[in-house]
């Protein structure tokens, strides 16, 4: 009898080592092989795929060195921003193959074939399942799918109407005129005077998201902010896999050991997500933290409505729809839109106005032009949005710092279900990167002069500005960026209030090194002389 049962036990562990062993097989050769050979069946080149090495460390790598010194002050930054990337175009073609450890990467840079991704229909092609500690930064409208996100984008739309958003005009100057004010008073002191502007845009642009969502001023939403940069610095470096977490509390030994037993993906998920290192102790307490702060914040809003409040703030809007009995949106739902908002409503246009004060600094003469139109159209007031509205120039200018610095460098998505694009099979289980900052710097569609700052281009429109539109600051499709039209509305006030009171070139200390943070931005800031008119 017990040789029956240490036969059956011996029979079992041996059936689970041979289920492990195809599992294993499955998932780190046979599937990534067969994916691979259905893509290279239409010619599409690229990487091979390598259990024991994958692409991700080639484009850290690459990165680093890259970022390491400051490149020459011009604008052909595609080589420099992604320098992994723009090898793998010029190696392979605009449609190529990499790999992020057993999962294939098709870069494409094709504006055709990006505009057909990206107005996908038929929902087999996602938004790509998130690093956990991604979750941590922001949900929100941006990472749902299907009917879950048709729904929530329908309901917060509305808030973005021009209706809603000329409403919003007051907040905005008030924002941009303590900035002016700001200053002012320091140029009174010092004559003409130097400073970084990124840090000065960031707090404008939290000021006008503070005001605008939530009815609050900047000095409210302060701690939110700051935490919320401290929490996209710390998912990062995780994210990136740019240390393993682990190493300050435990042993190298112990983490060693873990590795080997566990599939690198799991590791990292693991040790990222799970181990109570001092970093992964912060993260969680800065989300607990942003958590409260917001439900707070939306206790308040909810109270102030039940009294009479009648402020048309997008927190207000939120809660309307909370309120809905067709399972409008939870507090949680509420909060993570507050999220996004806070960190998608700073980041965007305090970097598009950064860029600006830089390219305009380097080209005075179409600094000159902004300044004498906008003075001819408003003169010394505090622009209205009609006034807005007729600066040509002025959107001109911002529709090429975004064309040659776009906000967001590279859209990824996901093929949930094999799909078919302009001819092209993808399978299921396909990333799939789209490196705007490629097709906006590419001569077949701007032209020769595609790394020159040339407003000009976009005198009749955006449409015609590009041979088949390549043009994709804030995405495309059904899910292009909700906020566009709030942040063109708010730099064009600032960028013509700067222009009224100041005129600015760049100080010899700026260090030309355009990178990706999430965002693109100037990695050692952005430093500017001012001067008062």
């Amino acid at each position: 009898m017990e040789g029956l049962i240490v036969q059956t036990m011996l029979y079992s562990f041996v059936l689970l080592v041979i289920h492990s062993l195809i599992r294993f097989t499955l998932k780190f050769w046979w599937r990534p092989k067969s994916l691979e050979k259905h893509l290279r069946r239409q010619g599409i080149r690229g990487s091979s795929y390598n259990p024991f090495h994958d692409d991700m460390k080639e484009s850290v790598k690459s990165c680093k060195e890259a970022w390491s010194k400051p490149m020459s002050l011009n604008h052909q930054i595609a080589p420099y921003v992604s320098p992994f990337y723009h090898q793998m175009i010029q190696n392979y073609g605009k449609v190529c193959l990499s790999w992020v450890r057993t999962t294939p990467r098709l870069i494409v840079a094709d504006p055709e074939l990006m505009r057909l991704i990206l107005t996908d229909k038929q929902g087999h092609i996602v938004i790509p399942p998130q690093n956990p500690l991604v979750d941590l930064l922001t949900l929100g409208v941006s990472t749902l799918e299907g009917e879950k996100w048709a729904k929530r984008r329908r309901l917060i739309t509305p808030a973005f109407h021009f209706d809603k958003l000329k409403g919003m005009v007051p907040e905005f100057s008030a924002s941009c005129c303590d900035l002016i004010n700001r200053w002012n008073d320091r140029v009174s002191d010092e004559g003409s005077i130097e400073l970084d502007v990124a840090p000065e845009f960031q707090i404008l642009a939290a000021d006008v998201i503070s005001r605008t969502a939530f009815g609050s001023s900047y000095e409210e939403g302060k701690e939110i902010f700051e935490l919320q940069e401290e929490q996209v610095r710390l998912v990062l470096e995780a994210h990136l896999g740019t240390y393993f977490p682990g190493f300050r509390c435990y042993s190298h030994s112990f983490l060693s050991q873990l590795q080997q037993m566990m599939c690198n993906e799991l590791y990292l998920v693991f040790c990222n997500r799970f181990l109570p290192t001092k970093k992964n102790n912060r993260r969680y307490k800065i989300d607990r933290v942003v958590k409260a702060t917001l439900r707070n914040m939306i206790y308040k809003k909810e109270h102030a409505m039940q009294n009479g409040d009648t402020s048309c703030d997008l927190l207000g809007l939120l809660l309307q729809y909370k309120e809905q009995s067709d399972g409008g949106m939870t507090i949680e739902d509420v909060i993570e839109e507050c999220k996004l908002f806070y960190f998608a409503g700073q980041e965007t246009t305090a970097n598009l106005l950064t860029w600006t004060m830089i390219l305009l600094s380097l080209n005075r003469n179409w600094q000159e032009k902004a300044r004498e139109e906008v003075l001819n159209i408003c003169g010394k007031k505090t622009p209205g949005i009609e006034d807005l509205h007729h600066l040509k120039i002025v959107s001109m200018i911002l529709h090429e710092v975004l064309r040659l610095y776009p906000p967001v460098t590279t859209l990824l998505r996901y093929t949930h279900q094999e799909t078919n694009i302009g001819g092209m099979s993808i399978p299921a289980g396909v990333q799939v990167l789209l490196p705007t900052l490629f097709i906006h710097h590419d001569h077949e569609y701007w032209g020769e002069d595609a790394e020159q700052f040339r407003p000009e281009r976009f005198n009749e429109g955006v449409s015609k500005a590009s041979k088949d539109n390549a043009f994709y600051p804030f995405g495309w499709g059904h899910r292009i960026c909700l906020g566009q039209n709030f942040a063109m509305i708010e730099a064009k006030m600032a960028l013509a209030m700067i222009l009224q009171n100041f005129w600015f070139e760049l100080s010899p200390l700026y260090a030309h090194a355009p990178g990706t943070v999430i965002l693109l931005q100037p990695q050692h800031g952005a430093p500017i002389i001012l001067h008062p008119l």
